[in-house]
């Protein structure tokens, strides 16, 4: 039998949509350029996962002036703690300068007390009498308003003030600034601020939307899940395709691996024959939650991160892309109602 070789290259999908900047995106974003004065620090949030398709540089570009931290959150679903997870973190830690960067797992109470730390140490070097101030911002669903409330849970022990969800969008107005530090003797409390994520005006290729609708950063019916599942399964099988040992063998044929997942779990339509769209929506979940390996889909290289800043140079100021996208986006929708009636 032939040794499983797996596909270098995904296909390229020039149907997929390229946006997802929404209304209460833009809104959102115009709001925290107004609330700027009254920030000390900027915390951006980014997805472990994919730590160059995540960052968003309409944050660099409208909340320039503020100094900034750059938490990679969601470290526990694309680290095993390996030599090569590292040597990628410091990679991207040279990268990010002159900001400082952190990478979290909202669930490691260390973990989030080092986040805790920078924001104390900050506050106290500006040495305010009304406290500190700091706003957190980042792309849909990269986990603000989680690491929000556990740096509340772990700063000042209150509960959730922020909704969190599994799809985008639960956060959609900026919030009340909520206390994560108290005060004592030598430092005033420390606030900090939720915002509703912003995603990107204009994604420049079709892997990237992949990347981030397959983090949860757009919600799942914009990309149907057997394409989802099947960059996947490409990701896994460059990975270690042994992570879906107990579901199939190796393979390269999404519709082929579906079916067997659908047969390993019981997922059948009438008849018995396979649901290959509750399977794929399955395994996407599953490997959301790090059941299906911890890894990053982007290939974090110093080529790679440079490249990143040089293509996205001028990205965050593409609002006319977005727009032509938003444009032809309702009309889509129209001309699928019209079909659905007529």
């Amino acid at each position: 039998m032939a040794s499983f070789v797996p596909r270098r290259v995904f296909p390229t999908l020039d149907s997929l949509p390229r946006s997802y900047f929404l209304g209460h995106h833009r809104a959102g974003l115009n709001k925290m350029k107004t609330m700027l004065t009254y920030i000390d620090l900027v915390i951006e949030c980014r997805d472990y996962r994919v730590p160059l398709t995540s960052r968003n540089p309409l944050f660099e570009e409208n909340l320039a002036g503020r100094e900034r931290l750059i938490v990679y959150t969601k470290q526990d679903l694309g680290s095993g703690g390996r030599q090569q997870d590292r040597s990628k973190e410091r990679l991207i830690q040279e990268w990010q300068q002159p900001s400082s960067v952190l990478f979290s797992d909202y669930k490691d109470k260390s973990s989030v007390r080092k986040v805790l730390n920078f924001a104390r140490d900050h506050a106290a070097a500006k040495d305010s009498l009304m406290g500190s101030r700091m706003m957190i911002v980042g792309m849909p669903n990269v986990g603000k308003s989680s690491l929000l409330n556990a740096l509340r849970q772990v700063g000042v022990h209150k509960g959730k003030a922020a909704q969190t969800g599994a799809q985008p969008g639960v956060t959609r107005k900026i919030g009340t600034t909520v206390k994560i530090i108290e005060s004592d003797e030598n430092n005033e409390s420390v606030y900090l601020m939720d915002t509703p994520g912003v995603f990107v005006p204009y994604v420049p290729n079709a892997e990237s939307m992949l990347k981030l609708a397959l983090c949860g950063s757009v919600k799942d019916t914009i990309i149907a899940p057997t394409t989802l599942a099947d960059y996947l399964l490409y990701q896994m099988n460059l990975y270690d395709p042994e992570i879906y040992a107990d579901y199939s063998p190796p393979t390269n044929e999404i519709m082929e691996f579906l079916s067997a997942v659908a047969q390993k779990t019981g997922r059948l339509q009438k008849g018995g024959s396979p649901d290959v769209d509750a399977a794929a929506l399955w395994m996407i979940q599953r490997w959301r939650n790090g059941l299906l390996g911890k890894f990053m889909l982007d290939h974090v290289t110093e080529s790679n991160l440079e490249r990143e800043s040089r293509d996205s140079e001028g990205l965050g100021s593409s609002l006319n892309h977005a727009r032509r996208a938003d444009k032809d986006m309702r009309k889509q929708r129209s001309k699928q109602k019209y079909l659905e009636a007529s």
